[in-house]
């Protein structure tokens, strides 16, 4: 960032300054101060434009299209990558890395105070996507400029800031993509017109990306019919309760696994029973993992290992981490009155369980104890209005991961549910 040049970085030889903003007209492209790696040349892809913006919504630069007719998708100065629409299976899919990209510039853009906070597409007028370089630095072009996308600017959202540098986490310049380019590979005697901190100085050189040796037209994503009609998506994501909500939002397993034992088989080994929620749960998922996170352990499998052998491993652990760091972990351990018995973690190493208070295991709370964070009361709910609420986005409670975090994200998308066999070790 800043000044700094990346690794490989060769010299350039001096070139009169270029400036590219939106009160000049672009007059050079990239080919122009930039040559082709002989090594790795760039592959050029066939590009219907019309397809393309007609499903951006926005017409694109001309910059950018001549770029990409005449070069393709490109490695640029031996750090910034400049996809062109095209596709590579399992490598690169141009729609899925603008939608990635943009969500992650959405989630980013929440730290940013109201009024400051930018606007990514895509939202009228906002940042859309167009280079990321190989620090994770993403280039966007600034719509809100103006209706031509010949005009519009860069906006850049560096991963980090060098102290010192001016350079800010979402770093507006009055320059095309051109423009921000040809800066890039200037000299070291040159001074950015307009002023401000830049990438660079990279070597002026256009290669392709090493891992798209065979990428193809990109083609827009066929529309998916909705899983569900308007009527039961509201009672999944709204107005629904229990179980008959939890199976129209996260569709069970055809056929559940329990393991090879009995309930009471483990009651008896446990020496207590559980929740009847639970059992009822568990007959209609089974074991497995719910959105790719929350591990539900196999309560009846009889041989190793078993959910008793999960439960001792993990409050042995818990009991070890109680007698160094007694003030991070407050909770007593079953078969302790009102103790910690856990049924389920995540794979960040977090546990959800029970308190055991009182007889009555129907009358158990829910407690979440979070790997990085310090613990909290009970939950409030259930186990079904739990995982309603966590896979509806509503339950918040430090530990549990986020699965709702951009306002275009559906639940209906992240509420999944995989099964398990006698192969999981959970």
């Amino acid at each position: 960032m800043g000044d700094a040049r990346p690794s490989g970085a060769v010299a350039e030889s001096r070139r009169p300054c270029f400036r590219s903003s939106r009160k000049d007209p672009v007059i050079l492209g990239p080919g122009d101060f930039a040559t082709v790696d002989p090594g790795c040349p760039p592959s050029p892809v066939p590009v219907d434009w019309g397809v393309v913006e007609a499903w951006l919504g926005v017409r694109l630069p001309r910059e950018y299209k001549a770029l990409a007719e005449r070069y393709g998708s490109v490695e640029f100065g031996e750090f910034l990558t400049i996809p062109a629409p095209c596709v590579q299976d399992g490598v690169f899919d141009y729609g899925d890395w603008l939608g990635r990209t943009h969500r992650e510039a959405r989630i980013a853009a929440q730290a940013v105070a109201d009024g400051e906070r930018p606007l990514v597409h895509p939202a009228p007028g906002g940042l859309l996507a167009w280079g990321v370089s190989h620090g994770d630095d993403i280039l966007f072009w600034d719509t809100s400029v103006s209706d031509d996308p010949d005009a519009w600017t860069v906006v850049v959202h560096h991963c980090g800031a060098v102290p010192g540098s001016g350079l800010r986490p979402w770093h507006a310049y009055d320059l095309t993509m051109t423009g921000y380019l040809r800066h890039t590979v200037r000299d070291g005697w040159e001074t950015p017109d307009p002023p401000g901190p830049l990438m660079g100085p990279l070597p002026g050189t256009l290669a392709r990306p090493e891992d798209l040796t065979s990428a193809r037209p990109w083609p827009p994503p066929t529309p998916v019919p909705p899983r569900l009609s308007g009527a039961e998506r509201r009672l999944a994501l709204e107005t629904g309760t229990g179980l008959d909500a939890l199976r129209l939002l996260c569709p069970p397993p055809p056929r559940p696994y329990l393991g090879d034992g009995t309930w009471e088989g483990l009651f008896t080994e446990l020496g207590t029973r559980l929740p009847g929620e639970y059992v009822r749960v568990m007959e209609v998922y089974g074991a497995g993992i719910w959105s790719d996170w929350l591990r539900f352990h196999t309560p009846l499998r009889t041989g190793e290992p078993r959910f008793a052998t999960h439960v001792h491993e993990t409050l042995d652990a818990y009991r070890s981490l109680k007698k160094h760091h007694p003030e991070y972990h407050p909770l007593t351990c079953w078969p302790e009155p009102g103790g910690f018995l856990p049924f389920a973690n995540s794979i960040d190493g977090d546990y959800l369980g029970w308190l055991t208070e009182g007889a009555d295991p129907d009358a158990w709370p829910l407690v979440f104890w979070p790997r990085h964070a310090d613990q909290e009361p009970p939950l409030e709910g259930g186990l079904v209005d739990t995982l309603l609420a966590w896979l509806r986005g509503r339950l918040v409670t430090p530990g549990l991961c986020v699965l709702i975090e951009d306002e275009y994200d559906d639940p209906l998308d992240s509420a999944e549910f995989e099964s398990w066999d006698d192969r999981a070790h959970w």
